[in-house]
């Protein structure tokens, strides 16, 4: 049997471009969404794919994602993609709010990262983990704090479980990204300022595309990247790495 990976929030997106990208290199995937996928049906029927249906950040559910892989092939990878976009003051929404925020992005990441390590550790064959992060891990946006906080945490578990279980022959590495072009920005209503702002605020001049993300994820997982852990490789155009965001808010 071949390799087989999770990709959860793989219904579109950043995650179907992940998942193409995997099942265009061989490989069958497992996407994990809050509902039925489409698109994935015709692979799912000649059994080159599965999807699980309920909330990524539930134990069962992941666990059901394990599952699926093993019938498909060897669970060798896993993507925890699935996020929540969600801004809030802290001020107004108060601490057990924006706490639930937080919860939200995070829990998704322990949930899968559990189940991998676990279905690697019982197969004896080692694996590799992703999970996507931000920019804004280490350079918050105003009015973003919990999808910010979030994201830090993000980084320090990927940090974590690298220390923990690298001596297992399991790697855990994360992609920070920038902007990237999905179903959400082409509801945008004024095209032109829109692509204005990308360009103001990556030094490359444009957003980035969901098959730039796939290829970075792509190398994380393969045997190519034997030698990284613990890393977060940015996709973000160089965002991150400029000075004033025009895209922050303020109070007044």
């Amino acid at each position: 049997m071949g390799r087989a990976v999770v990709v959860t929030g793989g219904g579109r997106g950043v995650g179907r471009a992940v998942a193409e990208r995997l099942l265009g290199g061989g490989d069958a995937v497992v996407v994990v969404e809050t509902a039925p996928v489409p698109w994935l049906e015709p692979l799912a029927a000649a059994g080159r794919a599965a999807v699980v249906v309920g909330d990524a950040g539930e134990d069962a559910v992941a666990a059901r994602a394990a599952e699926a892989a093993a019938s498909l092939g060897t669970l060798r990878g896993w993507v925890n993609n699935a996020a929540v976009f969600r801004d809030a003051w802290l001020h107004e929404a108060g601490g057990a709010a924006v706490a639930e925020l937080i919860r939200a992005n995070l829990q998704p990441c322990l949930a899968g990262a559990g189940a991998a390590v676990r279905a690697f550790l019982a197969a004896g064959t080692g694996g590799a983990v992703v999970n996507v992060s931000s920019h804004q891990a280490q350079r918050a946006v105003g009015g973003a704090l919990p999808y910010a906080t979030a994201k830090a945490a993000v980084e320090g578990l990927t940090r974590a479980l690298a220390v923990d279980y690298g001596p297992l022959g399991i790697r855990v590495n994360a992609v920070a990204l920038g902007s990237i072009a999905t179903e959400r920005m082409d509801a945008v209503p004024d095209r032109a300022a829109f692509a204005r702002r990308m360009r103001e605020l990556h030094p490359l001049g444009r957003a980035g595309e969901g098959a730039e993300v796939a290829d970075a994820v792509a190398y994380l997982l393969s045997d190519a990247a034997s030698f990284v852990t613990g890393a977060v490789l940015p996709v973000d155009g160089g965002r991150a790495a400029q000075g004033p965001d025009p895209e922050a808010r303020r109070l007044d």
